[in-house]
Formats: C-alpha cells, structure tokens, sequence
C-alpha cells in the first residue's frame, strides 16, 4: 500500500476516535489528546500480542499486517517524529520506555525490534516490593521527556494504583512533546479581550490574537479551515489546522460528524494558498485533558483486557510462565496544550501496564465559538495532536 494513503487511512482511524473521546468522556470539555502516542504504544503491543490480539490491533489501526504496520511507523519516527532538539523555535521529540519485572527479561528478537525500531529503553524494575519506587522511576520519565509538562502519568498516593502496579509485569510507555513558533508571529500589543461563545448560548472574555496579514484559510460548505504554518525544518512542515464551524451552536458536532464520515476529510481539506482576510480572531489557549483509553478502544472494538502473549508467555519475556498469561490491564493517556502569540507548546504521554491475567476571497475568520483543531506535519500527514476548544478561558 502506497506510504501516502496509508497514512490517510491513518488518520481517518485518528478522526473516529477522537469522535468517540468527545462523546464518551470529554463531558463538553476543552480536549487535547495525541493520536501518535496512542498509535506507537498499540503498534508497540501488537508486535508482542497473540494473533487473536494481534489482528483486533491491525483491524482498529486499519492495517493489513505487522509488517506494514512496521513500516509506516519507521515513516512517522523518520519523518514526522526526527528530533529537532538543537533548534529553539522548534523541538520535537519522542520515547519510548520499557519496564519490566526483574525476574523477567525480554526476548531478544522482541527486545531487538524494541531497540532498533522503536528506540526504546528499557529497565528493569521490583514491581511486587517497589511499587512506589516503580511509580515514581515512569513518572520522572514522562516529566523528562515532556520537558515537565507531564509530570504524574500514575498516582503515586493512590492505593488502587499502587496495588495495580504491584501486580504488573510489564509496562510500556510513549511520550511525545512538541514546541514550535509560528512562521508568523502575532503582535502581542495587538492582542485584546473579547466575547467567546459557548455552546450554552452564554459567552467569555478571552484574550484574542488577531494579524493583518494574508492567511492560509479556504471557506467550505458550512465551515472554514485554518493553516498556520510553524517555522519550518528542512523536508518538515508542521502547521496547526483550526476547523471553524459558521455555526456557533449546533455546528461542532455536524462538522466531526462530516468530518468522521468522509474518509480522507483532513488530507482533502488543506488550505495551500494565502488569501486575504477581514476580521482575524483567534483565542489564546491552554489546558490538560487525561482519559483512561482502556475503555474508549475497548467500546470500539478493542476487547480489553486483551491477552498479548497467548498462554505461554513465549513472544515477549523469559522465563516463559506456564499456566500464566500476560495481558494488558489499562491504557492511561494525559496531554496538554498551550497556543499564544509565540507558537504552541504540547506534549502527551500514553501508558500500557502489562499484568498478568474555494476561489480567492476577502473572508473573515473570526474563532470566537467551539472549534476542533490539529497539529500536523504536513510532509508525511502525520497527526500529532488533535482537539476541541470549548471554553479557552477554561485552563483545567
């Protein structure tokens, strides 16, 4: 399958499940999630999992082998994932991190491919006497590799979680954390307070960034789309899509309705030019959304818990347990977004934890009722992190 549409189809699974976290637990919420992250930790699990395992992953992810699979993840980490550490106005960057119980060891072709195409770390911890200790090593690692914006992927004064953790084999973590400055920078003098209309017909004042100059923005039946470009990086182009319904009140949800019902909606909308506009307002924004993704992938046809090494613990660890299987008990994922006159700031972390058992016009664009948005890169299509803004005033 050709690398291009793969990654379309990629993104359509992005699309149904982002429509899925809005209707189940967003609970009308800002929203801030990233696809990525949550793909690479299922990519990571499928290549460890029982065929029964294995095939829900491939169907979920809309991919017709491991291998496959495997391939277009080598695209993401390659393109879409590269570090760009050395530069200030824009860094990104990505782990994956193992820990496993100590009386246990990977298997060397699984721990090959976690090394070599995952670049993943692995350490070796006392889940059953330490489980605080263990807490406290995973959350150090998401608050590294988020440059601190994530600092507790786990509660560590939570005795539910402790006993959790206690029983654990196993767990596999991603981290994703993006920083990049617009290509054009908005004024910060120019920035003023103004109306923000919420679904419930009330409104909010919030600071609004606006620009006199041309913008990527094309105007489609019922809604707009946005591209503000970030510096760019060589082959890469990352850029933030902002989907405006015209309508203030109903229009969200008919919009991620037609949005999740045209395959290839994203990649078909793209704004390649910069045109005119008249009014130009978009809102400052920041929060944190966390969900527990167990429950979301398991309502649309993930069956957790899901076994990941069939009976024999054969795949993915020595020594193998006879009588034993190991599964995968819960999927946590936490992000976080910041959007102002500099650029965005985001980040996201998801955690497996292994257990046994248009023409040229002069048009407004005037973001001042709920939107979606996204971050892309645009070279390889890749979605980094997708959302809904609601209530920018609302920083939770």
């Amino acid at each position: 399958m050709e690398m291009g549409k793969s990654i379309e189809r990629q993104n359509d699974v992005v699309v149904k499940l982002a429509k899925h976290v809005i209707a189940t637990v967003a609970d009308g919420c800002n929203l801030i999630f990233s696809p990525t992250s949550i793909n690479v930790l299922l990519s990571i699990i499928a290549a460890g999992s029982s065929s029964v395992t294995k095939e829900q992953i491939l169907s979920f992810l809309d991919s017709p082998s491991t291998d496959h699979l495997n391939q277009v993840l080598a695209k993401i980490v390659s393109v879409a994932l590269a570090d760009g550490s050395d530069r200030s106005d824009l860094r990104l960057s990505a782990a994956n991190g193992i820990w496993i119980d100590k009386y246990l060891s990977l298997k060397p072709s699984f721990k090959y491919l976690l090394e070599n195409s995952y670049k993943a770390t692995c350490s070796h911890v006392d889940f059953l006497n330490k489980p605080v200790e263990v807490i406290d090593e995973v959350n150090t690692w998401a608050e590294v590799n988020t440059n601190g914006l994530i600092k507790n992927i786990f509660a560590r004064d939570c005795s539910q979680t402790i006993e959790h953790i206690r029983g654990s084999k196993l767990i596999l973590a991603n981290a994703v954390y993006f920083k990049g400055s617009w290509s054009e920078k908005f004024d910060a003098k120019l920035t003023k307070d103004d109306d923000f209309h919420l679904l419930d017909g009330t409104s909010v004042k919030v600071p609004f960034m606006t620009s006199h100059k041309d913008q990527y923005l094309r105007s489609y039946d019922g809604f707009q789309v946005l591209r503000l470009p970030y510096v760019e990086d060589g082959q890469r182009q990352f850029s933030m899509y902002i989907y405006l319904p015209d309508d203030g009140k109903d229009g969200l949800p008919v919009l991620l309705e037609k949005i999740a019902s045209e395959p290839g909606f994203l990649d078909n909308h793209i704004p390649n030019y910069q045109t005119e506009v008249g009014a130009f307002r978009i809102p400052k924004f920041k929060f944190y959304f966390e969900f527990d993704a167990s429950n979301v992938l398991y309502e649309m046809g993930l069956t957790l818990p899901f076994s990941i090494l069939g009976g024999s613990l054969t795949e993915m660890v020595d020594p193998p347990a006879i009588g034993e299987e190991l599964y995968v008990s819960k999927i946590i994922h936490k992000a976080c977004i910041e959007v102002d006159e500099e650029g965005t700031e985001a980040a996201a972390v998801s955690a497996g934890v292994i257990r046994l058992q248009c023409l040229r016009q002069n048009t407004d664009f005037v973001a001042d009722h709920p939107f979606l948005f996204t971050v892309r890169e645009d070279t390889s299509g890749v979605i980094l992190f997708m959302g809904q803004v609601l209530d920018p005033s609302n920083t939770d």
